[in-house]
Parts: structure tokens; C-alpha cells; sequence
């Protein structure tokens, strides 16, 4: 440790002014030194490799991840051949097909790649997308049987429908033949009857890849239909479809997802980058283009710039914008339709400012929330569009799992949306409060789900996920540290560092971003700015000066600290390029902040 004792934390850090110790990040000595060596790395990047897992002999492919190298075998995953059969069958026989879509990222972009496929061999697939509030998640009777009354035969649910057991039951009854592709979580052993079910989540698939997501499973799907497709010559007299061309889709699905960036995730996200910096995508490159952003695509694009105007649509607009967008392959209407979802995201960020600030002072007025194992928030009126947006700001607030309901009194009824906490199954404790009929439905990942609820339950709701969590959640707090990657000064802070450290790039769950240490630094000209975030000047002893911003923390301790000015600081942070006026220097991004007089 950078202070030689370990128990008190990095830099002596044992509570920061967040109230978490800091922890180098655990590396062997000698995994560092052969990663240097094999791979030339300098010593910081050789322990960050070495750091997040990565064995000697399994950097090169770490830093370089290929779909050749890392691509998993299409049949390895239950289901995946005989989806592929039933689809090229249809295709064959020109039988009418809609693709049943969830209304997010990863649902639009999962979509948009089976139609583009389709499109492709000559056969163009309407999208169903359920109306959030209306209809709810996933497929409904209701809507399989309005979709069989329109003329449809075959329905291809797209990050949704594995759990949907009335549905599924449903089309038996009608008829309607039904392909799920999902990646959700699924109640117990039994695998509804469907078509074909390709989920790597199911109990019996053996693929290994239950961190995909949806739209990477799609992708799976696109190499077996291309495979059998070839198996029954149909590329005799057209070009086979190059699968390469929609990775752009794959990568959103899989950053926006929020799933674990590594294996062949992790090459799905790296070379969906690559393929999106084109700006092929008539949609993609709308989108880019109305938010008056530019650049080769990252993590960033995709999570901040891109995804959240894609959702804008499901959340408080209409619910097919997104894939419609994602699927166009007309300029114009990528157009009309990248205005009309920068427009709904402006309105979004409206409606969850307003409940972000009622959630807190509820929240705030509560006397256990200290000792609480989950947060659960409920009120009257919040919009269902934006109570998972609010559960993450909440998350990150409280550093534990947070349940956030909109109650609709006319429909006796709440709609609720989690996040969680690494280490702390939410998906798993919301599924048990299902089969204890606690709930009307509910599912969901590790750490997201959705439920809907009578609002009389709330209470014994809460009291039950408190219960169910309180293990999880007392040993994951016990491990909520910050993980520093390196100790740093103000002066060495330029973009030759930060891009030594982008070689480990995509970053998200299971490769988290460098974090960087800067010790006893001065804060100069601190500036509150709009939105609650802080903006400043740290200097240290090194003679250098390095620009930083906070994002959301005029109102945390640490925050009011940075505002304060004078004194030392220990601080943690993200290196960001920072391009304004042509500069290509860097920024840092706050993550936190100690007092070395308070540690």
C-alpha cells in the first residue's frame, strides 16, 4: 500500500469524506511482471492488466479482442439450431413474421438486427413494441392476439418473453408460432413451451455466455441463420450477409445493457466501436448529428449521447422510435426520427429531475435509511418512464439497493424499477417476492429489475427485501471500497497516460474504468455549477495543475468540501480527454474525495 500499512487504506484512506476506504487494487507481483515483459506494458498498466484478472498469457488477447479468437460456437447455446431451422424455414416460405421487441436500447438494437438480416435476404419484418404504460414489459395475450388477428403466423420476442408464461401459453392456444430470444432471468426449471426458446440463461444451456446481452445473443443468432442458410444454399445467387456491418448494434445492446465487458462481450463491445466510428447507420448517425456530438465512437457515445435519447422514446414517447431508428436505412426519416427523440429525451430529464428531488426528501425523512439493507420509494404519479433512472441516481447515492414505484391509483397498481449494488442479487430477491405472492410480476437481472405491485403490498414488499438482501447487502458494503489503479501527480496527469490506459478500453462491469489517486492536492477556483456538479483546479506539490470536474456533488460532503477551497486533499478520480479549442489535454472526473485530517 502507498502508505506501507494496509489496514489503514490507501493513502490512510480508511473513510473517505463518501465514507468508503480506499484500496489499491489487488495485483501478484509476479502476473505484473510477466505481462511487462511479454507485453511490453509500463509497470501502472502491467498491474491494472494484471489487476482485473487478466492471467499471463491472456493480455494479448485482453488488449486485442477478435470475434475469431473469442467467438462462441452458435449450437453450444439450448435452443440456437433449431431457432435458426424455424427462421429460415419461414424465410423460405415467405411466412409473415414480427419481431416483438422490449422498448429499450438493447431491445432496438436487437430488433434492428433481425430485421436487417431479414432485409438482407429480401424479406422485410414489421417491429411490435409494447406501449410501457399501456401494455407493460414483454408480450401480453392481448398483444399476441392482436398480432395473430393482423395476419402474423411466426413472433420473434427480442429481450423479452422468456418469463411471459401467460403469453406463451396463449399463443399455443391461438396458434401463434413463437421464437423467444431473451437473456432475463428465469422462474425455476421449467421452459415454456415455444417454438424455440435461445436464452443463455436458461437452466439447461450450456454456452457459458449468461452475460450477454440481448442484442449479443441476437448476434449469436445471426451467425446460425447465416450457417444454415448456407447449409441450404441460399447464397447460390446473392451475397451472404456480412454480420460485421451490424456489430454497431451488437455494442449498443451490450454497453447499454450494462452487462459484464468481458470474453466474447467484451469483443462484441471493442469491435461494435470500431464498426460504429464509420457512422454507417443511417439512425446512429442522426443521432450523433442532433446532439451536436462527433468523434470516433466510445463507451461515452453510447451510454451518455446515444442510448439515452434511443430510450427516450420508450420511456415518455412512443415506443417503437428506437428500433425504428436503429432499422432505417432512409436518411430523412432517421432524421425526423433523431429530432423527435433528442426532443423526448430533453422532456425526460425534466420529469426525472422532479421525482429524483421528491424521491430524496422522501428518503431523507425516513429514519432507518442508514441501517436498511434496500430503499424502497413509493409515490403517487411517478412517470414509469423514468423510475429506473431514478433508482440508478439513488443507487449511487446511498451505495445500496434502491426500489423506486410509481403508484397508479385509477389502475390500483404500482410499476417498479431497481437497481442494485455489486454483490446484491436484486433480480433474484424480486423473483422470490413474485413466488411469494408478494408481487404481480416481477424479474429481472443481478443488478436490475422490474416488478408491478399492489400498492396495499408495498409495505410487506419492502420489509421482505430488506430481509431477503440483508446478507448480501451487510457483506457488499463490507466490500464498498475504491479501487485505485495507480498514484498519480497533477504534472504526469497527460494524454500519453490516459492513453496508455485506454488500451484496456471497453470499459464497464467486470473491466471498470482506471482510477487514478492524486495525493495532497490544493483546490483552486472552485465553481458551482448548474445541475449540482462542481468544477475546480487541483495543484500539487509537483507544479502541475490539472483541471477536474464533479459530477452531481454540490450537495455530498465531498462535494461542499471541494467548494470550500484551502487545505489538502487526497482525490480519486477518471482521466476524460479533454479537446476544448483544439487542447487534447486532459480532465479528471471527481469519483471522490478524503480529508487526510479526517482519515
Amino acid at each position: 500500500m502507498a502508505d506501507g500499512n494496509p489496514e489503514l487504506g490507501y493513502l490512510g484512506v480508511a473513510r473517505s469524506l463518501s465514507g468508503r476506504p480506499w484500496r489499491e487494487r489487488p495485483a501478484e507481483a509476479e502476473v505484473v511482471r510477466r505481462h511487462q515483459l511479454g507485453l511490453g506494458l509500463s509497470e501502472p498498466l502491467a498491474r491494472a492488466l494484471a489487476s482485473r484478472g487478466i492471467a499471463e498469457g491472456e493480455g494479448e488477447v485482453f488488449l486485442n479482442p477478435t470475434l475469431r479468437a473469442l467467438f462462441p460456437d452458435p449450437s453450444s447455446f439450448a435452443g440456437m439450431d433449431r431457432a435458426a431451422e424455424i427462421l429460415v424455414d419461414a424465410l423460405e416460405r415467405r411466412r409473415p413474421i414480427v419481431v416483438f421487441a422490449d422498448y429499450d436500447v438493447d431491445g432496438a438494437s436487437s430488433a434492428a438486427q433481425l430485421v436487417r438480416w431479414f432485409r438482407a435476404m429480401g424479406h422485410e419484418l414489421p417491429i411490435y413494441v409494447p406501449d410501457r404504460i399501456t401494455e407493460g414489459y414483454g408480450p401480453s395475450p392481448a398483444a399476441f392476439r392482436r398480432l395473430k388477428g393482423e395476419g402474423a403466423e411466426l413472433v420473434i420476442t427480442v429481450d423479452c418473453g422468456a418469463a411471459a408464461h401467460d403469453a406463451l401459453a396463449c399463443a399455443v392456444e391461438i396458434g401463434l408460432e413463437v421464437v423467444v430470444v431473451d437473456h432475463h432471468l428465469m422462474r425455476g426449471e421449467e421452459i415454456p413451451e415455444v417454438a424455440a426458446l435461445v436464452n443463455p440463461n436458461r437452466p439447461d444451456c450450456v454456452s457459458g455466455q449468461g452475460h450477454l446481452a440481448a442484442a449479443g445473443v441476437t448476434f449469436v443468432l445471426l451467425a446460425a441463420l447465416n450457417r444454415e442458410a448456407r447449409r441450404r444454399g441460399l447464397f447460390a445467387g446473392r451475397a451472404e450477409p456480412d454480420l460485421r456491418t451490424w456489430l454497431d448494434l451488437a455494442a449498443m445492446g451490450a454497453i447499454c445493457d450494462v452487462t459484464r465487458l468481458t470474453g466474447f462481450n467484451r469483443a462484441l463491445a471493442a469491435q461494435g466501436l470500431k464498426v460504429m466510428s464509420a457512422w454507417r447507420n443511417p439512425g446512429l448517425k442522426a443521432l450523433l448529428e442532433v446532439a451536436k456530438s462527433q468523434g470516433p465512437a466510445s463507451t461515452f457515445h453510447v451510454g451518455f449521447i446515444l442510448g439515452p435519447r434511443i430510450n427516450a422514446g420508450g420511456r415518455i414517447g412512443r415506443s417503437d422510435l428506437g428500433a425504428r431508428l436503429l432499422s432505417t436505412d432512409d436518411p430523412d426519416e432517421a432524421a425526423a426520427l433523431a429530432e423527435e427523440l433528442d426532443g423526448l429525451n430533453a422532456s425526460r430529464k425534466d420529469v426525472e429531475r422532479a421525482v429524483l428531488d421528491e424521491a430524496v426528501r422522501i428518503i431523507e425523512r425516513e429514519s432507518n435509511r442508514a441501517d436498511a439493507a434496500c430503499l424502497l420509494v413509493a409515490q403517487d404519479d411517478w412517470h414509469p418512464g423514468v423510475i429506473g433512472i431514478v433508482a440508478g441516481r439513488l443507487r449511487e447515492r446511498y451505495r445500496k439497493p434502491v426500489v423506486v414505484i410509481g403508484i397508479d391509483r385509477a389502475a390500483n397498481v404500482g410499476k417498479g424499477s431497481g437497481r442494485s449494488q455489486p454483490g446484491v442479487n436484486l433480480g433474484r430477491a424480486v423473483q422470490a417476492a413474485f413466488e411469494e405472492g408478494l408481487l404481480l410480476a416481477g424479474g429481472g437481472h443481478a443488478m436490475a429489475a422490474g416488478l408491478s405491485v399492489r400498492p396495499e403490498a408495498i409495505p410487506e414488499l419492502r420489509e421482505f427485501l430488506c430481509e431477503r438482501l440483508g446478507q448480501e447487502a451487510e457483506a457488499a458494503a463490507a466490500e464498498d471500497g475504491l479501487d485505485i489503479d495507480a498514484l498519480v501527480t497533477a504534472r504526469a496527469c497527460d494524454r500519453a497516460l490516459w492513453g496508455d490506459f485506454q488500451r484496456l478500453a471497453p470499459f464497464g462491469p467486470g473491466n471498470p474504468e482506471p482510477l487514478f489517486a492524486l495525493a495532497d492536492v490544493r483546490v483552486e477556483r472552485p465553481t458551482a455549477l448548474k445541475g449540482g456538479h462542481v468544477r475546480c483546479t487541483l495543484a500539487d506539490g509537483s507544479g502541475g495543475k490539472l483541471k477536474a470536474v464533479a459530477w452531481r456533488s454540490a450537495e455530498t460532503e465531498w462535494g461542499r468540501r471541494l467548494l470550500q477551497e484551502g487545505g489538502a486533499v487526497h482525490v480519486a478520480g477518471r482521466l476524460k480527454p479533454d479537446d476544448w479549442q483544439g487542447r487534447e489535454s486532459v480532465e479528471l472526473e471527481i469519483e471522490d474525495v478524503a480529508d487526510p485530517r479526517r482519515v
